[in-house]
């Protein structure tokens, strides 16, 4: 069995509304659902890339504070890298 790519990855935001832009707006990721759980007063966000790709964005009001240091078990900072066509453009794109 081998793996053949990521199914989704989990990302937790404490500004959920620019989070949101940023992903849908500016990098064009689609929205698949958008979910507010009342229980807990946050949101979760279903995101498609184009390649089927999909990210779950969580927002939180006070999300805990991540470890500085990478090496740190258990969970620990996010490194999410995108395939894009032309890297110059999508910086100058972003910038």
């Amino acid at each position: 069995m081998t793996i053949k790519g990521f199914h989704h990855v989990a990302i937790i935001c404490s500004n959920y509304e620019k989070s949101k832009q940023f992903y849908v707006e500016i990098l064009g990721v689609f929205i698949i659902k958008e979910t507010f759980r009342k229980e807990r007063n946050s949101y979760k966000l279903d995101l498609k890339i184009r390649d089927s790709s999909q990210i779950e964005l969580f927002s939180f009001c006070d999300p805990p504070k991540r470890p500085s240091y990478p090496e740190a078990c258990g969970l620990r900072h996010l490194h999410l890298a995108f395939a894009v066509a032309n890297l110059e453009t999508m910086v100058t794109q972003l910038t």
